[in-house]
């Protein structure tokens, strides 16, 4: 299906070909739903820590982290056009809707407030305030140009010295749980990174002497190798112009291409949260502590883990006593259930337990859109077996989509802490792990055209699907996302 034309395309992206037809085959073939069994609640697939537990677990972790090389993972790439959407919309001569209405009414509270006032704009006409807030050019005086920046760089938070951007208050976050250095890494759009850097080059030095730490700040960008071919309707490469040896359209494969990111960090612990998820200082204390309490759950566990690998290569595995207790903290524990009677050898536990680990806080489900936690089986590991999964309603099989989504009562906030050494010291290859049966498909149009396009499994979707999983549950008060404008008049983010 490929000229050469076509493979020497592929190869300047660092693609393989058999990768390309590997997302061909998927398109032809379509993803499989999850086999779900049930939603993840308390008791059953989640844990519950109350604040005393939380309180003891993070002194323990503060007591590790001197010892651990620590790193916060923010995907920080996608402009933020669709947060101000309906904004855009009101420019472009729509009637003004309710949430343009709150951004005018509340417009004092926003942190960029001040930096529009400085704007050569008419603070008395509505739609030039708005036209103002999502375009123009702050160097030329004619706007904020919030709509073609991404998240990280936008103030989100008030304080007496100025506005905050998101993307400071991660560095603010980082300080107060990662250790010294204080190491994070961004993944960032490549039109962006001089930006980001730039602000970090500001505003770096002033939060270094006010939390007593020094910084590493790296960043990555989503590489070309990782993009998604699309298609036509009938399946064949989409390609560009009217020619039929035009060149192949790609597009982006989605956050789980990160998983090529994450994979290069060099950490014991990596602490995975949004861009957008932040609060004010003030609010701050619930997110720390149960950042804390996460990590050392993840590090209790991950040493009863290496102890249990340690005694298994040392001569135990055919000791049926120790067998037996080790099937149980696999199953109990590390929330990896066998079919019932079936016959697991020490090869099985071995297998389960020499994977990457991660800790997965859940908060309870107020109503706000997200992947949620279910106990599922996967095409990978012994049949009928159930792990833990995070699941999107779109990996659900739309005639028992509403039962299972409706027995759930949490859902996932993107706050993950991951252990990814192995009892050797060594790094595990991230890339061994991913389930590629999870990904998706969605149509699409270019140009008048339609095609299909296809996402590759969600990061911490079908990208983590063969790790160990523990899902414990967080207060509602650690997670504070901003999808729209509007969301940053809430208590939370005043």
């Amino acid at each position: 299906m490929f000229t050469q034309k076509d493979l020497t395309q592929l190869n300047a992206r660092g693609m393989n070909p058999a990768t390309a037809e590997e997302q061909l085959e998927a398109f032809r073939n379509g993803f499989p739903y999850l086999a779900i069994d049930r939603a993840a609640v308390v008791g059953d697939g989640i844990r519950k820590l109350d604040p005393e537990k939380a309180a003891e677990l993070a002194v323990m972790y503060g007591k590790s982290v001197c010892r651990l090389t620590v790193e916060k993972f923010v995907p920080a790439s996608g402009a933020a056009s669709r947060m101000f959407k309906e904004l855009y919309e009101y420019v472009g001569e729509r009637k003004a809707s309710a949430a343009v209405e709150a951004v005018l009414s509340g417009l004092e509270k926003f942190a960029f407030y001040e930096d529009l006032v400085k704007q050569q704009v008419n603070m008395k006409d509505p739609k030039a305030m708005v036209a103002a807030i999502v375009g123009g050019d702050p160097a030329e005086g004619t706007g904020l140009g919030l709509g073609k920046k991404p998240k990280g760089l936008i103030k989100f938070h008030k304080y007496p010295q100025g506005g905050r951007t998101a993307m400071e208050e991660h560095l603010v976050e980082v300080a107060l749980y990662g250790g010294s250095p204080a190491k994070i890494h961004f993944t960032v759009s490549p039109e962006h990174m001089e930006d980001f850097k730039a602000l970090v080059g500001e505003r770096l030095g002033e939060y270094a002497t006010k939390y007593g730490v020094e910084y590493e700040i790296t960043y990555s960008v989503q590489e070309p190798s990782t993009d998604t071919i699309a298609v036509n309707p009938d399946n064949t490469p989409f390609r560009e112009g009217d020619a039929a040896d035009g060149d192949i359209l790609f597009r982006p494969g989605g956050h789980g291409a990160l998983i090529e990111n994450l994979n290069r960090i060099d950490a014991d612990l990596i602490f995975i949260k949004t861009v957008d998820n932040v609060v004010p200082d003030h609010l701050k204390g619930d997110t720390v502590l149960y950042k804390k309490a996460l990590g050392a759950v993840a590090l209790e566990l991950q040493q009863q883990i290496f102890s249990y690998l340690k005694a298994i290569d040392g001569g135990m595995a055919d000791h049926e006593a120790f067998v037996s207790e080790v099937r149980q903290f696999v199953e109990e524990k590390l929330c990896y259930r066998f079919p019932a009677g079936a016959s697991v050898t020490m090869a099985d536990l071995r297998r389960v337990l020499d994977r990457p680990l991660r800790v997965c806080g859940m908060v309870r489900n107020e109503g706000e859109p997200g992947g949620g936690p279910f106990w599922a089986q996967t095409s990978l590991g012994m049949p009928g077996t159930l792990s833990l999964q995070i699941a999107e309603s779109s990996q659900i099989d739309p005639e028992h989509r509403k039962a299972l989504m409706g027995g759930g009562t949490h859902f996932n906030p993107v706050d993950l802490v991951c252990a990814v050494r192995n009892f050797q010291g060594k790094k595990f290859d991230l890339t061994q792990y991913i389930d590629k049966k999870t990904g998706f498909i969605s149509e699409k149009s270019k140009d008048g055209r339609p095609l299909k396009a296809q996402e590759l499994p969600g990061l911490w979707n079908g990208a983590m699907a063969d790790w160990t999983t523990v899902f414990v549950e967080v207060p509602i008060s650690t997670f504070a996302p901003v999808k729209t404008v509007v969301d940053l008049l809430r208590p939370q983010h005043q």
